[in-house]
């Protein structure tokens, strides 16, 4: 086994860097100063082997010009308990002098009673070189105004100066063994990391690398530091770490920061209007406002709407008595302790008069935060225990946005931060303002949609016929499917009219416009339709009737029509169209056929004759009537989609209520694009 002494000695030189620089002997003597051990740092450091001094006295080592009471006086003060400290004059084994720091100490003999000193010798001028670059180094230190820390080559903090710990706001302790990843998470962290790596491995110094963002120091601004790194080496050349050096130039970037803070807030904004407001669905611009907030702004974001919003009621008497939201937005959604203390989406709220949420709507104005704790939590934690929660879980800045949209207030948003990034600042509400503006418009105009969508369908639907009598001998059916989009509302409409002679109408038509004007207009022509019928008037005559009815309009209009007079008797068929789709008629073996008849002009134009064409049925022939949202969907082939339809009614149908459903789950499987109005007619069934 190696003697402790080598070891150490051996460790002290692999270690590198200063005290591998520093050489030092370890020697012991007996009280009388005779040599008892030696060891290898002896031996480099003087040039003797152990066999050729140990023995000896060690006042025979000294300069022979030195005056040897000096050796002895040194011994007998070793073997007191002061120990002693000296520089001498040594002669190295090669004949040349050396100049050795000693410290020498008594220690108790292992065997037989004694003392051993124990001495510890070093080259007088190196150690003095070190001491010097030491204080410098140490001074430069502890007083410089700089930012100065030491890395280990895992790039740990090993040591920070008072100037760091300030720019920073952490002692030296919670520095010691952290990376800067770990450390202070809210600046370019990763990138200073990915510099001091390259220093490391090519051992070139990187200058004025801009570290940004905030710290503990400094929470709720951001700042700018110039950062320098240098690489640390052993005597081999080894990379033992790293010095970086910082110096704070916020005051000289001021203009640069606003103008990067300006910059992110116009990517968001931007962002925000590419994001949200992507459809007129309530739900969906609420959830789309979280999600841009999230994480930009804040760490968890809410949208709450008011209920009766919600539910497509009339907004509610006011504020007074407090207030009842629906939770429609809220980001993130799952993985996130904040996010998973607060109500879910789809939740109804009820809040007092008296609470944050009830006061941010009546008042109109952010409510703001900036600092969350016990003091500030207290007027809402008298209602929910979710407040004191989200504290424990360093939920430290809170804001609540309201949104106004045309003078009406229709909900809120709610932002909480976590991050360590410093409170809500005057800027970050000025942000949210907008944010939730934007959002607000586009949840008015759904509202809106929904209001004009209702009416036009209400309109629609009280227009068209509300009880069809039975014609004689003809079975008939019916439907009406509203289109999902409110600008596609409001133009279709069937009817059945029972006349004189046993003779049955059936009109079809759809109005050219959408909302609600077509479905006034729509209105106009079905009263002018059965009005006219009733007057035994020829198909093309009635038509010419309507045509100059929309030209009486102070807004043109145009209408495609279908008009049919049929005997059920005789199976005669008298049939005009105005632009419309052609009829489809199906006989009694499975035979269906688009009946081919002079299309005509919508309704409006004028100046154009209409046709009239006369067809024969078999009894037991089925004619079907449709408007054009049946037939045409965006980019299929009207071709193409005819033809299925024609191919779908040569498939058997136990009932005509059963045909009208199967064409519509086939053609239109989604919600539809258009309104689509259905008309089914079988002539004299009874009689197959």
């Amino acid at each position: 086994m190696r003697p402790v002494d080598d070891v150490a000695g051996g460790a002290a030189w692999d270690a590198g860097g200063w005290l591998g620089e520093l050489r030092v002997a370890v020697v012991a003597t007996s009280a009388d100063g005779t040599i008892v051990r030696w060891d290898h740092g002896a031996q480099a450091l003087l040039g003797y082997a152990s066999r050729e001094v140990v023995g000896r006295s060690i006042g025979d080592l000294l300069h022979p010009g030195a005056d040897g009471s000096l050796g002895r006086s040194l011994w007998a003060g070793a073997t007191t308990d002061r120990g002693v400290m000296a520089t001498v004059t040594t002669w190295h084994r090669d004949g040349h002098p050396i100049e050795l720091e000693i410290w020498a100490a008594p220690v108790p003999a292992r065997h037989r009673g004694g003392t051993t000193v124990l001495i510890f010798a070093a080259d007088a001028h190196t150690a003095r070189g070190i001491r010097g670059s030491s204080a410098v180094w140490d001074g430069l230190f502890v007083r410089s105004p700089v930012g100065i820390a030491v890395f280990d080559t895992q790039l740990r903090f090993l040591r920070v100066n008072q100037a760091l710990q300030a720019m920073n706001g952490l002692p030296e302790d919670a520095h010691i063994g952290r990376r800067v990843v770990e450390l202070l998470p809210t600046v370019n962290a990763v990138d200073m990391e990915s510099a001091m790596q390259q220093v490391l491995a090519t051992g070139q110094p990187v200058l004025d690398f801009r570290r940004t963002g905030r710290t503990p120091a400094d929470p709720d601004h951001d700042r700018v530091w110039s950062c320098s790194y240098v690489r640390l080496e052993d005597s081999d050349g080894r990379p033992i770490g790293l010095a970086a050096s910082l110096i704070d130039i916020t005051a000289q970037q001021r203009e640069h920061l606003e103008a990067e803070a300006g910059r992110r807030r116009l990517a968001l904004v931007n962002e925000a209007s590419v994001k949200i407001g992507t459809s007129l669905d309530l739900e969906r611009t609420a959830q789309e406002l979280a999600d841009v907030a999230v994480p930009a702004l804040a760490d968890a974001v809410t949208v709450d709407v008011l209920e009766s919003l919600a539910t497509g009621d009339a907004f509610g008497p006011g504020l007074r008595g407090g207030t009842a939201l629906r939770r429609l937005g809220k980001a993130p959604l799952a993985g996130s302790r904040i996010a998973d203390i607060l109500a879910p989406l789809g939740r109804t709220l009820t809040f007092p008069a008296g609470a944050p949420y009830t006061q941010a709507l009546a008042e109109r104005e952010p409510f703001v935060v900036a600092r969350l704790d016990e003091k500030a939590i207290a007027p809402a934690a008298r209602h929910s225990t979710a407040p004191a929660r989200l504290l424990e879980q360093g939920v430290h800045s809170f804001m609540m946005v309201p949104l106004l949209a045309r003078g009406v207030v229709l909900g809120l948003a709610t932002l909480y931060r976590s991050r360590p990034v410093g409170p809500f600042t005057d800027d970050d509400v000025t942000l949210a303002v907008e944010l939730a503006a934007r959002a607000a418009v586009c949840v008015d105009n759904a509202r809106l949609y929904h209001r004009e969508h209702d009416t036009a369908l209400i309109l629609q639907r009280s227009m068209l016929p509300q009880y069809i009598p039975s014609p004689v001998m003809i079975e008939v059916a019916h439907r009406y499917l509203p289109a999902s989009d409110v600008n596609e509302v409001g133009g279709d409409w069937y009817d059945v009219i029972r006349l004189d002679g046993g003779k049955t109408a059936l009109a079809i038509g759809d109005v050219m416009g959408h909302g609600t004007a077509a479905a006034a207009v729509m209105g106009r022509l079905s009263a002018s339709v059965r009005a006219l019928a009733r007057l035994d008037l020829r198909p093309e005559d009635l038509l010419h009737q309507l045509d100059a009815a929309l030209e009486d309009l102070a807004e043109p209009m145009l209408a495609t029509f279908l008009y049919t007079i049929i005997d059920p008797v005789s199976g005669l068929c008298r049939i005009t169209r105005a632009g419309h789709p052609p009829p489809a008629a199906v006989s009694p073996d499975g035979t269906a056929r688009l009946l081919d008849l002079p299309p005509g002009v919508p309704l409006g134009v004028g100046g154009t004759p209409f046709i009239t064409t006369d067809i024969t049925l078999q009894p037991g022939s089925t004619l079907l009537l449709y408007t054009d949202g049946l037939v045409e969907a965006r980019g299929t082939d009207i071709d193409a989609r005819l033809a299925e339809l024609t191919h779908l009614l040569t498939q058997p149908a136990p009932s005509l209520d059963e045909l009208c459903d199967r064409l519509l789950t086939h053609l239109t499987p989604a919600a539809a694009d258009d309104d689509i109005a259905l008309l089914a007619a079988r002539l004299n069934p009874g009689t197959t």
